[in-house]
């Protein structure tokens, strides 16, 4: 017993890699009845999209295998070096890249297609971790926020440039590491939430009638610390910082947001319907996963699906065929799972003692459940339609192997805990 426990295979946490391995295996089913051919009804018919995702998860494992048999030295000390080789991919790609939906994203390579802006989310939560670990015995500073900020907002700009704005939105994810690590208070993150909320509120009302209704819940508060002097200093810069972001929305909305994305937007708030053009795939989305009801129509039998009604189920949409073919009890399954998985990597993350191990675990829980929420968001309409792939589940070589091998180092980490990382 002591000896398995103290085996390289006793270390390592079994549970995260079942959740892992049955999430690769539900996104490939799922694959297959997006895009089935009965005339290559075979998983490694390489001919279709479940023919490559198999052979891209053969490969994750291999790479996942390899992670956890080298040194987690490795990964801490070439971080810098990792992050250097994302970020002239996302120059590359640039210059020579695919464009494919209006994103130059992807670098053909003839047999594949890379997407660099996965692999730097993996890079960024190195160097990133690389970074705050090497001050975690100091007192948090305005300037290690702005360094480690800096870090995050780079690669940002280089995606921003192809332009792909969902890829770009999850590195703004990783303000949880900085909330975990102490460099954001509370206070910030709700300034932040009331920012999204005033701008949503913004599109719908007029802004006069907006500033008119927040002066007056602000007088209240006002009124009532009137004898507490520091709190009326703080509301009244508070009032005027709002009132400023307020007027500010239009001019971003109308010159900054590109019109695809103001018309996404527009569909997701009620103030268009269009349901043959702009907002045809999510209108299609709604449709095939509440087809499915509560048990699903089975496997295979999804006529949303089967007749291709909606537009990238294999990709971006892949939860529309788990909701049409596996119903309500399907998709709350999947959603446990992914749940157990991210509560096992806090887990995970908080019983680290190395702080490069803990900062890292925590950059990819963030990760994850940023396109964990904004990809099954954007399919039943609570969020506008920003084109990110379903962590483990979605079709893609780039996105999978990303994915794995962000969470293999975490595993590998977890398994060396007792060492030095």
């Amino acid at each position: 017993m002591n000896n398995q426990k103290n085996s390289f295979f006793g270390k390592i946490d079994w549970l995260t890699i079942i959740l892992w391995l049955s999430l690769c295996l539900i996104g490939l089913f799922n694959i297959r009845a997006a895009v089935f051919n009965p005339e290559m009804p075979g998983f490694f018919m390489l001919g279709t999209n479940y023919g490559k995702q198999s052979l891209y998860l053969i490969s994750a494992i291999i790479l996942g295998i390899s992670i956890l048999i080298i040194d987690a030295k490795f990964f801490s000390s070439a971080s810098p070096i990792f992050y250097g080789i994302t970020a002239i991919l996302l120059v590359v790609v640039l210059v020579v890249g695919r464009n494919v939906g209006g994103n130059q994203a992807w670098i053909d390579l003839g047999f594949f297609r890379l997407q660099p802006s996965e692999f730097a989310k993996l890079s960024t939560c190195l160097l990133l971790a690389n970074f705050l670990s090497a001050q975690s015995n100091k007192a948090p500073t305005m300037q290690t926020l702005a360094m480690g900020a800096g870090i995050v907002l780079f690669p940002v700009f280089l995606v921003m440039l192809q332009p792909d704005t969902g890829s770009a939105l999850a590195f703004f994810s990783l303000i949880f590491v900085f909330y975990r690590e102490g460099y954001v208070n509370n206070e910030l993150l709700i300034f932040g939430g009331l920012c999204i909320l005033l701008f949503v509120l913004s599109l719908l009302f007029n802004p006069w009638i907006l500033i008119l209704i927040l002066a007056a819940i602000i007088g209240f508060f006002m009124w009532s610390f009137r004898k507490k002097r520091k709190y009326i200093i703080n509301l009244s810069i508070l009032f005027a910082a709002c009132t400023a972001f307020i007027l500010c929305v239009d001019l971003v909305y109308d010159h900054v947001l590109q019109p695809h994305q103001r018309d996404r937007i527009d569909i997701i708030l009620g103030k268009t319907q269009d349901l043959k053009d702009k907002g045809y795939n999510l209108n299609q989305s709604k449709i095939a996963i509440g087809s499915g009801q509560f048990w699903g129509k089975g496997y295979l039998q999804g006529t949303q699906t089967k007749y291709n009604f909606v537009p990238e189920q294999s990709t971006d949409f892949i939860f529309c065929t788990v909701g049409e073919e596996w119903g309500f009890v399907g998709s709350v399954t999947l959603l446990a799972i992914y749940l157990t998985l991210l509560l096992r990597i806090i887990h995970i993350a908080e019983r680290q003692r190395s702080a490069f191990a803990r900062i890292y675990a925590y950059g990819v829980a963030s990760i994850l459940f940023f396109h964990l929420f904004i990809n099954i968001g954007m399919t039943i309409g609570i969020v506008p339609v920003i084109g990110i792939p379903l962590p483990f589940v979605s079709y893609g070589g780039s996105s999978l192997w990303s994915f794995t091998i962000l969470l293999f180092i975490m595993l590998k980490f977890d398994s060396n805990r007792k060492g030095v990382v």
